[in-house]
């Protein structure tokens, strides 16, 4: 009888708890999709019922009336702010209210991913991104252009070998182009930022590979914990969490650490991104304007805030330089393989696209007599136009995250509403990406792949901050430059090297596979490659 009493007097608080934690948006005024405790608004996500991004998309058009409306991760309140001019508010006008990232690591705990940029806050983000931000101009990808094309030219070989090997006198290849591009993404990592050859197209296995694999593709574990700890903070200290394995960690701090050695000591300049924060540790990095001979990276291209833009004499430490170096690799491995490997996928299933984008290489080919540099790929006006569409549809991060530093008004939650909506610090904000990119007040059919929205003659029409696949304002991605350039690169090699159709296995259409956080293709990206003949030069 005491047990059950007790039993009862527990559930009893528990419903009690869940009540209050619960009415948080409904005492303010603000609507929240359906809440199942203790999941909050995120069962059918936490149960891999149905991915992120689908989750994302349904509560969004849930409250097509409504400029922000609420969501709960577990039992911590996120507001969804679905309204353009208060986006723009919170990224750019009154970035200093939101101007870090809602915190789940502790950097005391795990320094390799709680010192790195998007972990960092106030003022060390601001010097950080100061001191970074040079390292990403159009000047530096330019170098790093021929070692992007040197592993593009080793993808291209893997692949025209298996087709030939594939079956006698066969011409085509089924390939999971997932596969391919992680693949790709990881040896341009490997050159650009780590300065070696890891050539994963045919050493499978090699040691960058493995360790780079386990950092960058983050399980259905590591995910939960991401979620357990920002929703209950105390979580941390009590059971610390890291997101590397001590054996990942202890391998990129060594391998960065002996990297600067062996540079300092035998005095070798090489054009990657460990050169680069060598300079930045000594103070020797300095923000260069875009010449006027260099085209930007594409439509999509975020550009550098005034806070990028100061000279910092900060001192870093080694740690410091490792934890971006290793956000460099995370952000250059899974983010980039996975719009490369969406656009290989339209590119399949939309044949048009594929052979208007071909003739535009091969016309570049024609033209510059088999070669290509930065600037000729920057003046690929379809390219851009097939890459911003990618991007559009499938960009690489569903939601935008904001954590409030000060008490912020944002108005009434819709016309009916009597009162404003005040966020308090230390609350957190989301903007909820994938489904202002899928609005069809914004974009017309927005589920059909249609490149032609970014032409000369339509690209005018988008509104401003309703595609924003880099984010915006002040904290967007520091690497929207490297990243368009290396899917560009890749477009380019893969494409004229190889024809693309729609395989057996290809899922038509596609559907998001749930058991990830990461977006991919239930049933996996797989197309049938055929090789093309060579283009004739003239």
């Amino acid at each position: 009888m005491l047990v059950l009493i007790w039993l009862g007097c527990l559930v009893a608080a528990l419903l009690l708890y869940f009540r209050q934690a619960y009415s948080f948006f409904k005492t303010r005024g603000v609507k929240t999709p359906r809440i199942i405790p203790p999941f909050g608004t995120m069962y059918n996500t936490l149960t891999q019922r149905e991915h992120i991004s689908e989750q994302i998309t349904r509560a969004y058009n849930e409250h097509s009336g409504e400029r922000f409306y609420g969501t709960f991760q577990f039992v911590k309140p996120f507001l969804q702010v679905r309204d353009i001019e208060l986006i723009k508010n919170i990224g750019v006008k009154d970035f200093e209210y939101f101007l870090d990232h809602n915190n789940f690591i502790n950097e005391d705990i795990d320094p390799l991913f709680g010192r790195n940029l998007i972990s960092l806050k106030g003022q060390a983000w601001k010097d950080m991104r100061s001191t970074l931000s040079p390292a990403f101009t159009s000047s530096k990808m330019k170098m790093m252009l021929p070692l992007m094309v040197e592993v593009g030219d080793q993808m291209v070989f893997s692949v025209k070998k298996k087709i030939k090997e594939s079956k006698q006198g066969c011409l085509d290849v089924d390939v999971d182009v997932k596969d391919l591009t992680t693949r790709y993404a990881n040896d341009v990592i490997a050159s650009c930022a780590f300065g070696l050859k890891a050539n994963s197209h045919t050493d499978e296995n090699n040691q960058f590979y493995a360790m780079g694999k386990v950092a960058a593709t983050f399980s259905f574990r590591q995910i939960l914990m991401f979620f357990v700890s920002t929703s209950f903070p105390m979580f941390t200290k009590i059971f610390p969490f890291t997101l590397f394995p001590k054996s990942v960690q202890n391998f990129f701090r060594t391998l960065v650490a002996e990297t600067m050695q062996t540079r300092e000591l035998k005095k070798i300049i090489r054009p990657d991104m460990i050169h680069l924060l060598m300079e930045a540790k000594k103070g020797k990095l300095t923000y260069d304007e875009k010449s006027s001979q260099d085209n930007d990276a594409g439509f999509a291209t975020v550009e550098e805030s005034s806070v990028g833009m100061k000279q910092i004499n900060r001192v870093w430490s080694d740690d410091d330089l490792c934890a971006q170096a290793i956000l460099f690799f995370i952000a250059g491995f899974e983010t980039v393989s996975s719009t490369m490997s969406f656009l290989l996928y339209e590119l399949a299933i939309n044949p048009d696209v594929q052979e208007k984008l071909y003739q535009e290489i091969r016309e570049n080919e024609i033209k510059n007599n088999g070669k290509f540099d930065y600037n000729s790929i920057q003046n690929m006006a379809y390219m851009d136009m097939v890459v911003s569409e990618t991007l559009r549809l499938y960009p690489p991060g569903t939601f935008i995250d904001r954590y409030c530093n000060k008490d912020y008004n944002l108005g009434k939650p819709n016309d009916k509403a009597t009162e404003d909506y005040i966020v308090r610090k230390g609350d957190g904000i989301h903007i909820p990406l994938w489904a202002i990119h899928r609005d069809p007040q914004y974009f017309p059919r927005p589920n059909k792949f249609d490149p032609e929205r970014f032409s000369e003659e339509n690209k005018h029409k988008i509104q401003p901050f309703t595609y924003i696949p880099f984010g915006l304002g002040p904290r967007n991605c520091i690497g929207s430059r490297f990243a368009l350039c290396e899917v560009k690169v890749m477009a380019y090699q893969l494409l004229k090297a190889v024809e693309m159709s729609p395989s057996d296995k290809t899922v038509i259409p596609l559907k998001m596979d749930p058991s990830s956080f990461n977006i991919r293709i239930k049933g996996g990206h797989w197309i049938r490659f055929k090789a093309r003949k060579e283009v004739t030069k003239m």
